[in-house]
C-alpha cells in the first residue's frame, strides 16, 4: 500500500460508507469530500475494493457521480434492487430520486 493509504484513512472511508441508509446511494466523490478529501475520489474505490478485509461495510451503496454501478462487483445491482433503490437503465441509478443527502 503506498503511504497515503494509512489504516486510518481506511476507516475513516468506510465509516462513512457504514452511514449511507438502506434505500439510498453516495458517489464516490461524496464519500472523498465528506473526509476532507474532495480530489480522492479514486482512492474511496481503492479502499473499497480491499475493504471486505476490514470487516462487512454496505459498499454495494456506492456508485460514481453519474450513478454508474461498479465494474466486476456483480451483485451490487441484486443487492440496490433489494433495497429498493431506482435505476434509470441497466447500469445506472436514478442519482435525483436516490442520492444519500449527508
Amino acid at each position: 500500500m503506498s503511504t497515503i493509504l494509512t489504516e486510518d484513512l481506511i476507516y475513516e472511508i468506510l465509516s462513512v460508507v457504514e452511514e449511507i441508509p438502506k434505500g439510498k446511494v453516495a458517489s464516490y466523490g461524496q464519500i472523498a469530500k465528506l473526509i476532507g478529501r474532495d480530489k480522492n475520489a479514486r482512492l474511496v474505490g481503492k479502499v473499497l475494493s480491499i475493504s471486505e478485509y476490514y470487516g462487512k461495510f454496505p459498499c454495494h451503496r456506492v456508485v460514481n457521480y453519474s450513478g454508474r454501478l461498479a465494474p466486476y462487483f456483480y451483485e451490487q445491482k441484486n443487492l440496490l434492487l433489494e433495497e429498493g433503490i431506482e435505476f434509470k437503465d441497466h447500469f445506472h441509478v436514478n442519482m435525483k430520486k436516490c442520492q444519500w443527502s449527508c
